[in-house]
C-alpha cells in the first residue's frame, strides 16, 4: 500500500521541523553553556581547589561535629582556623625567610660584598663541567666583582624571576588562604552536597555504578590531596622548620625545592643531607648541638617514607601504582589540578575495565 504523494511531503516537512527544532535547542543549550563557562572560568581555580579541601577535609569536620552535638557551622569554622594557623603561618614565616634571603643576595651583590670561599682542587676533577666550574668559581673568589659585571643582564633577570616566583608563591597561598575559607562554608553544607553530587553521578551513569563511581571520585582526590600534595606540604614545612632551627640559609627556597621534589615524588633526603654536611663543615655549633640538628633534618628528610604509604591509596579501591602513575601524569600534562583530575580518571577506567573483565562469560569446560 502505498501513501498519497501529499502525505509523504508532509512527513518530510514535519521531520525538517522537528529537526531544526532540535537544532535550534541544541544550540541554544551550547551558547548558554559557553557563557555560564565564561562568567564562571575566572573562579575556576579557586572553586576547584575550595572542592578538593572540603572533600579532602569532609571526614575531619564531621568527626568534630558529632563531638559539638552536631553543629556544623562551628566545626567547619574551627577546621578552618586550624589550618590557617597549622599551614598558613609556618608558610608565612618560610616565605618571608625566602624572600629576606633573595633581598639580601641582591644586595650583597650590588654593594659587591659578598665572598666566596676558593674552590676545591678537586672540584676540576669532576666529569664534564669540572673544569669550567672551577674557573667560574676561582673568578668568583679573586673578582667577584668583575665576575657580577660580565654576567650583570643574566644576574638581573635571575634576580627578576626569583622575586617574581616569591611573589607568586605569596599569590598562591592568598588563594589558598580564600579556598580554605569556601571549603569550611562547602563543609558546612556538605551533607546537602553530597545527596547532590550523587544525584549527578546516578544521572550519568546510570543507578548501578552511579554511587560507587562517586564514592570512588572522593576516595581518589582524598588519596592524592593527602598522599601526594598532602605529604609533600607538611614535609616542606617540617623541613623548612627544622633548617630555621638549625640556622641553614636560604631555608625557605630550600623548603620550595622540597615541595617540588615531594610532588614529583623525589626523596627530600637530596635537599637533607647537602644540609647537613654542610652543618657540619660548618663546626661553628656543639656536638650536641650539631647531633641533634642532624637528627631532626633526618627524620624530617624521611618522613614520607612512613606518611606516603599510610595516606595514599587509603580508602581507594583501585592499587596506589594506579593513583601515583595517574597523579604524576595528570601534572605532567596539567599541573597541580591535573593530579587529582588524572589521579581519578585513572581510577574510574581501572574499575570500569576491570569491571568489564569480571563480568566477561567463563569458558565452557
Amino acid at each position: 500500500m502505498q501513501m498519497p504523494e501529499g502525505s509523504n511531503d508532509e512527513l518530510v516537512s514535519r521531520g525538517a521541523s522537528a529537526l531544526m527544532d532540535v537544532l535550534i535547542r541544541a544550540g541554544l543549550v551550547v551558547v548558554l553553556a559557553l557563557l555560564c563557562y565564561r562568567v564562571f572560568s575566572p573562579f575556576l581555580t579557586l572553586i576547584a581547589w575550595s572542592l578538593i579541601l572540603a572533600i579532602t577535609l569532609y571526614p575531619a569536620q564531621q568527626s568534630l561535629a558529632r563531638r559539638m552535638g552536631g553543629r556544623q557551622g562551628l566545626a567547619a569554622t574551627v577546621l578552618v582556623l586550624a589550618g590557617i594557623v597549622l599551614i598558613i603561618v609556618p608558610t608565612a614565616v618560610l616565605l618571608s625567610s625566602m624572600g629576606d634571603s633573595v633581598r639580601q643576595l641582591i644586595a650583597n651583590v650590588q654593594s659587591n660584598s659578598l665572598q666566596l670561599p676558593a674552590p676545591r682542587e678537586s672540584v676540576a676533577q669532576w666529569p664534564i663541567v669540572g673544569k669550567k666550574v672551577f674557573a667560574i668559581w676561582t673568578q668568583a673568589h679573586d673578582d667577584l666583582p668583575a665576575l657580577v659585571q660580565s654576567m650583570q643582564p643574566k644576574i638581573g633577570n635571575l634576580a627578576r624571576t626569583a622575586l617574581g616566583a616569591v611573589a607568586g608563591i605569596g599569590g598562591a597561598m592568598l588563594m589558598f588562604l580564600a579556598a580554605i575559607i569556601i571549603a569550611g562554608i562547602v563543609m558546612a553544607f556538605g551533607e546537602a552536597g553530597s545527596r547532590a553530587m550523587h544525584a549527578i553521578f546516578v544521572r550519568v551513569i546510570g543507578p548501578a555504578r552511579g554511587v560507587e563511581f562517586a564514592k570512588l571520585s572522593t576516595a581518589t582526590v582524598r588519596a592524592v590531596a593527602q598522599g601526594v600534595i598532602g605529604v609533600a606540604f607538611i614535609q616542606a614545612i617540617i623541613v623548612g622548620v627544622c633548617l630555621l632551627i638549625a640556622g641553614i640559609p636560604w631555608a625557605g627556597v630550600l623548603s620550595v625545592i622540597v615541595l617540588v621534589l615531594g610532588i614529583a615524588q623525589v626523596p627530600a633526603i637530596i635537599v637533607s643531607l647537602p644540609a647537613i654536611i654542610w652543618l657540619w663543615t660548618r663546626g661553628d655549633q656543639s656536638t650536641t648541638a650539631g647531633i641533634a640538628y642532624t637528627v631532626l633534618l633526618l627524620v624530617a628528610g624521611m618522613a614520607d617514607n612512613v606518611l606516603k604509604p599510610l595516606m595514599l591509596g587509603r580508602g581507594v579501591d583501585a592499587p596506589m601504582p594506579v593513583i601515583l602513575i595517574g597523579a604524576l601524569g595528570g601534572m605532567a600534562t596539567a599541573g597541580i589540578l591535573g593530579m587529582f583530575v588524572g589521579a581519578t580518571l585513572l581510577a574510574l577506567g581501572y574499575q570500569i575495565f576491570m569491571g568489564w573483565v569480571a563480568a566477561s562469560p567463563k569458558p565452557a569446560d
